[in-house]
């Protein structure tokens, strides 16, 4: 099956944040051959936010139903060029941080650290207070400080980019996309 996939791909990943979901989700049909990682806590907020996984046939979508995240095996064989992690909730940014990876999300992000895979991270906890849009409306929310130190911490790590707005991850991903075309 792998030798069958267009190389390199981007591999997005969903988690449950509904922190500009909506938006993150968009952005993936602006890709070009794209693996959509969807966590368990990512199926829940599609159907509260009535989205349907419909993309084109250069993109797959693999879904969290293994124990052992079956579906990174992938990373060891260069599928990847890019991971982006969008929205990022502050469950899984906790768990990058210290190094858990016991979810489909949290595994992409390990592997790709380990083959050494660049990441561009929209974590959704980036100020102590935030507007967000619900699948109701508007709605605020307070950030604890742990899951800002969270956010903090995870700036450190080794081809990490963690951008803290929806513009921001607009300008990661065109950047990377010059990097790409530069190395080609």
């Amino acid at each position: 099956m792998l030798e069958n996939l267009h190389t390199p791909r981007w591999a997005w990943v969903l988690t449950g944040s509904g922190h500009f979901f909506t938006e993150s989700f968009a952005l993936i049909h602006e890709l070009e051959h794209c693996d959509i990682f969807v966590s368990k806590a990512a199926n829940e907020v599609l159907r509260m936010y009535k989205l349907k996984l419909d993309f084109p046939d250069t993109m797959r979508v693999l879904h969290d139903k293994t124990a052992s995240s079956v579906p990174v095996g992938a990373f060891y064989h260069d599928v990847y060029h890019t991971v982006v992690v969008a929205p990022a909730s502050s469950n899984t940014v906790a768990k990058c941080v210290l190094g858990i990876s016991d979810t489909l999300s949290t595994n992409v992000f390990a592997q790709a650290g380990k083959c050494r895979v660049p990441a561009i991270v929209f974590a959704c906890d980036t100020a102590p207070e935030l507007e967000t849009m619900a699948p109701h409306g508007l709605v605020k929310v307070y950030p604890r400080r742990i899951d800002l130190e969270q956010t903090e911490r995870l700036k450190s790590f080794e081809r990490t980019e963690v951008v803290e707005s929806l513009a921001d991850l607009k300008v990661a991903i065109r950047r990377r996309q010059a990097e790409l075309q530069s190395d080609d």
